[in-house]
């Protein structure tokens, strides 16, 4: 069936949101075809209705969109199909399909969406919702089949350069009485961090942070913000939600970016990730990752930009260093603040003349560029910046 064809099944005004939206129908021939399947399926109805919005929910864990990784005609169709719904329901029960919750907010604000729904209006008004009061979500993990437990992945902070962490004495207690004993082996020398496996991002990795600290002990990748909104409590910080390709949905990650980078300039942003840091609390908020951003060489004041992915990464994405020691090496599942392992590594980091991203090695002054498997990470226009 061709697109037109799907779209004119769709009742009215959903088929005019559709049309009037004027988004993509998808990109390759295999992204067509998905977009035309998403609208059969919103045009038969079953998909929104209330019993399937468990199983719509957890389809949705994943995905910033229902097709590939950009907006298209297909959300705004689902969009359009789920607002009577969403609408009507109270926080407490949207608060049980957070994934689906998430997606219907992040697609009711695209501009694009937002101009063809106040064209329609009272049909498709903006929705009020409460994500910010929504109880915490549990992540979970697999046990380990190894004696001893991993850390948690998802148990990573977010603490740019700008901001200093609220230190929370009761979780660095508990940190310290569950903390594992160290009865592994050293991790190998840069040179042979290369014989290690890699590690799929977002999956399980041994914490073996004995001995110097190396690149490769960095857990990177490609991040995807959803939604950015300014922090409650405090002027220079945002709280963004970032797909990291992750099944439990996106991470809070908080930043101290407000005065240096517009709040239209986050939103729908790739960047870079670090994924392994400890959690901090930020202002009441707990922070789950960081944000790789550039300074100018003549401060902040002069400018910071995001580091920014190749074209077309996907969220989750794995994102190293070059070099045969660093490309195939696994980092720690969680640095331990106490070995200070980021601390040791980040002033190696800096934009090239080319603005590409990359780590200098302080003894041997070679540059090993920070990239993913499509291509190098750059800064948009700072040369010689500092990175954290």
């Amino acid at each position: 069936m061709s697109y037109e064809a799907s779209v004119s099944k769709l009742p009215s005004p959903l088929k005019d949101l559709v049309e009037n939206s004027r988004e993509d129908v998808g990109k390759t021939d295999a992204d067509k075809a998905e977009v035309v399947s998403w609208i059969e399926k919103v045009a038969l109805g079953d998909v929104v209705k209330p019993e399937a919005l468990t199983d719509l929910d957890a389809q949705l864990i994943p995905r910033t969109y229902v097709v590939s990784n950009y907006l298209t005609a297909a959300d705004v169709a689902l969009y359009g199909a789920l607002h009577p719904t969403l609408s009507q329901l109270q926080p407490t029960q949207y608060y049980s399909t957070p994934a689906l919750t998430r997606y219907f907010d992040h697609i009711q604000t695209r501009p694009s969406v937002r101009e063809a729904a106040q064209a329609l209006t009272p049909a498709f008004s903006l929705v009020a919702l409460a994500i910010d009061s929504a109880p915490a979500l549990e992540r979970k993990i697999e046990p380990s089949k190894k004696k001893e437990k991993a850390p948690k992945v998802q148990d990573q902070p977010a603490v740019t350069k700008e901001v200093e962490p609220i230190p929370d004495s009761k979780e660095e207690k508990v940190s310290k009485d569950k903390a594992p004993k160290d009865k592994k082996k050293a991790t190998a020398p840069a040179g042979d961090a290369g014989k290690k496996k890699s590690a799929p991002a977002g999956g399980k990795v041994e914490a073996e942070d004995a001995g110097e600290p190396v690149p490769s002990m960095i857990d990177m990748r490609v991040g995807h913000i959803i939604d950015v909104k300014k922090h409650p409590d405090a002027d220079g910080l945002y709280i963004e939600q970032i797909d990291l390709g992750e099944e439990t949905g996106p991470r809070t990650v908080v930043s101290g970016l407000v005065h240096y980078i517009p709040i239209e300039d986050m939103q729908d942003k790739y960047l870079v990730a670090i994924c392994n840091l400890k959690p901090a609390n930020m202002r009441g908020v707990k922070s789950f990752a960081m944000v790789l951003a550039a300074t100018s060489k003549d401060g902040k004041d002069a400018g910071i930009e995001l580091i920014q992915p190749p074209p077309g990464s996907k969220p989750g994405e794995r994102v190293y260093f070059e070099g045969p020691e660093y490309e195939n090496a696994t980092p720690v599942s969680q640095m331990n603040p106490k070995k200070k392992i980021f601390e040791t590594i980040q002033p190696g980091f800096t934009t090239l003349d080319t603005k590409e991203a990359a780590w200098v090695n302080p003894v041997t002054k070679t540059a090993h560029r920070i990239r993913t498997k499509d291509g190098v990470c750059v800064a948009p226009t700072l040369v010689g910046a500092s990175l954290s």
